[in-house]
């Protein structure tokens, strides 16, 4: 093979590895970080997709946290003021989680419409709420703090 022909070929196979790898990384980045956030009036209303990675957010009804005896087992129902959605998550909870603070949740919807969650974030101080369920309380029952207030019957 003539040394210029094998110099091209050699460019031509590096840069199309090269690509392979970008578009591979491009690729895992971009789905780690595809998780949509549904406030629970959305999840409950049927616009979140089963079976996919979403993230969720509201306040923690207090009386509705249980957890298992044998296990790390947890349920508890988080709320937007409007409705009501139930969590399941095996795991160890987050130190600042608690009955009326704000709690995001990433996992997935199952058939049941009960979120089976492979992370729970907490709040983290007196005066921090995560951005989204802040935004997502505001717009369903209008309070300026997002869990201070909130009617937990439904």
């Amino acid at each position: 093979m003539n040394p210029v022909r094998k110099q091209r070929l050699i460019v031509v196979l590096l840069i199309v590895i090269a690509s392979s790898v970008i578009a591979g990384l491009l690729k895992y980045a971009v789905g780690s970080m595809g998780n949509l956030f549904f406030s629970v009036s959305q999840v409950v209303n049927g616009e979140a997709p089963l079976d996919k990675a979403i993230r969720a957010g509201g306040c923690v009804v207090p009386g509705s946290i249980t957890k298992a005896a044998d296990k790390l087992e947890t349920q508890f129902l988080i709320t937007d003021g409007v409705e009501n959605l139930r969590v399941t998550f095996d795991g160890i909870l987050p130190d600042l989680f608690g009955e009326g603070e704000a709690a995001v949740v990433k996992g997935k919807l199952n058939e049941g419409g009960v979120i089976v969650a492979s992370e729970v974030l907490a709040k983290h101080d007196e005066s921090y709420t995560p951005k989204e369920v802040e935004d997502s309380v505001q717009n369903t029952s209008q309070h300026s703090k997002a869990c201070e207030g909130l009617s937990y019957d439904s």
